[in-house]
């Protein structure tokens, strides 16, 4: 089962985006709002496996940053699978740096996924995953006139435990 390390977002970028959720919510599409969960949130996830016993040892020894400005960009589609629609995190270089040292630390994890590896990692926020691509269109008319950027801080590292169905914050 899935194992994720993610960095959570300030109060206002909270806010902005679970506006965005909303926005394709009342416009009857899919989004990430529709979770209900009381872990769902907006977040950039740094590292996916699916074991971290090794990373929540060795992430307890570390002196990581977690909290620092960011800055969400344009809105970015991945297509795979399924469609997903997300916002693009601009990358800095506090974001990567964490990024790296915790793909340092992850490598030996069980069934690490190799897209969240430093050279292949793409740093976003989910808005809405298996889009139809009509539902796409509709999703960009609807979010056309929200901000093209998004700024404030990150605020936390949580880890997500997706067989237990639990969070953690780490820091």
């Amino acid at each position: 089962m899935v194992q994720s390390l993610e960095l959570l977002l300030d109060d206002s970028l909270d806010v902005a985006v679970r506006r965005e959720w909303q926005l394709l919510i009342d416009a009857d599409l899919p989004s990430q709002g529709r979770h209900t969960g009381e872990s769902n949130r907006p977040h950039i996830t740094l590292s996916v496996a699916d074991d971290f016993e090794m990373l929540d040892a060795r992430i307890e020894q570390e002196f990581l940053r977690v909290r620092f400005p960011v800055r969400l960009g344009a809105f970015v589609v991945f297509r795979g699978k399924h469609t997903t629609l997300a916002r693009l995190v601009v990358p800095s270089k506090e974001l990567l740096t964490l990024h790296a040292r915790v793909s340092e630390l992850a490598e030996d994890s069980g069934g690490y996924r190799s897209h969240t590896t430093s050279g292949k990692w793409t740093p976003h926020v989910t808005l809405a995953r298996r889009l139809t691509r009509v539902e796409l269109a509709e999703a960009f008319l609807r979010l056309h006139a929200c901000p093209s950027d998004l700024v404030g801080e990150t605020s936390a590292l949580r880890r997500w435990d997706g067989e237990d169905k639990r969070e953690w914050l780490v820091r």
